[in-house]
């Protein structure tokens, strides 16, 4: 008979670290955790949340006294947005200057005094490594520092903590090509572990009792020859599949004055209008192409346009221009006419971007 166990197999565990004070900018937050924390030790995974980050280093939004908190809140959202992916009333979907696609860019205003708002660090991976050489210093170990914070995600009701800064694990475990115990290949398998641990670490930290540094221990990993931080986590450009969306989504769209001829624009502009008017009423337009140059299709309805049919035809327009480009296209619009005028209602220039 096999030995009967005397205890669970082992694993992981997750540990709070309790008595750190209120973090200010300039605190010596490396200091305070190894006095909080001395029995750290190598191997150890720090989760640190971005908030106490961003307060050390001084990433904070005064606001000034009779001041609206969520105006000033909205004008730091704009200042901290490269891209608007969605926006619905007041809610803001946006690609931050660090590349994450987060609701709000990322703006905290709970767990800080009502005269500030806290941004996200400027860079979190740096930070980590600082942090990281910091306690080496201070207690001798070599330990990994994940820097978390709270996302929503898509479809999905409810939050959780990710990782937007790393130091010392790597942010992935790459599967891709392994054999599982069925001889499948893996195809796309890429494990955030640093996502993963982020997570974990929030169990114990939570939101409402005021910890904001965990440690999990047991996680066997080591460091990675190039110290390279989240970046393997941001999916932009082609592998980002869902950079236009619905009706709430605000596109990249913005007409472009030079377009460089390609094939196929009246089959793309027909398949455009097909997805469109999947989700939208249906109502007959008839495209014809050329008129002008080459890249260009005239949008007609078959009898002269009324306000009404002028209206539906911009819903779908704009349902048509998202689809263009997230197929790759770059657009410019031109209406023609008047309600009341001639069939042919604008001309839609297509192409690509001059390089």
């Amino acid at each position: 008979m096999p030995p009967v166990s005397e205890g669970p197999p082992p694993g992981i565990s997750v540990h709070p670290v309790p008595g750190l004070p209120e973090f200010a900018p300039g605190d010596d937050l490396a200091g305070a955790i190894a006095a909080a924390a001395p029995w750290l030790a190598d191997g150890d995974v720090l989760v640190v949340t971005s908030k106490v980050i961003a307060k050390v280093e001084g990433r904070l939004v005064p606001v000034p006294a009779g001041q609206d908190r969520e105006a000033v809140r909205q004008r730091a959202i704009d200042g901290e947005t490269v891209r608007v992916v969605a926006r619905r009333g007041p809610l803001r979907i946006v690609e931050t200057r660090q590349g994450w696609v987060v609701a709000a860019a990322g703006i905290d205003a709970s767990n800080v005094a009502g005269d500030s708002l806290v941004l996200l660090p400027e860079d979190a991976d740096a930070s980590a490594r600082r942090l990281r050489a910091r306690l080496g210093e201070l207690l001798g170990v070599d330990v990994a520092v994940v820097v978390s914070d709270t996302f929503g995600r898509t479809w999905r009701e409810g939050l959780t903590d990710v990782a937007v800064g790393a130091a010392g694990i790597a942010a992935l475990t790459d599967l891709r090509g392994a054999v599982d115990a069925h001889g499948n290949t893996l195809e796309t398998t890429q494990v955030a572990v640093v996502d993963e641990l982020a997570a974990a670490a929030d169990l114990v930290k939570g939101k409402l009792a005021g910890l904001p540094v965990a440690v999990v221990r047991g996680w066997s990993t080591a460091p990675p020859a190039e110290d390279i931080g989240t970046r393997p986590l941001v999916r932009l450009g082609p592998g980002d599949l869902f950079r236009y969306g619905t009706r709430d989504v605000v596109a990249s769209r913005a007409p472009s004055a030079d377009l460089v001829p390609r094939p196929g624009e009246l089959d793309a502009v027909a398949e455009a209008f097909r997805v469109a008017v999947a989700a939208l009423p249906e109502f007959p337009v008839v495209l014809r192409y050329g008129g002008v140059d080459d890249g260009v299709v005239d949008v007609h309805l078959p009898e002269r346009a009324t306000v009404t049919s002028a209206l539906n035809l911009g819903a779908v327009l704009g349902a048509v221009v998202v689809q263009l480009h997230a197929e790759g296209w770059a657009t410019r619009w031109e209406p023609v006419g008047t309600p009341g005028g001639s069939s042919l209602v604008g001309r839609l220039w297509l192409g690509s971007d001059p390089a």
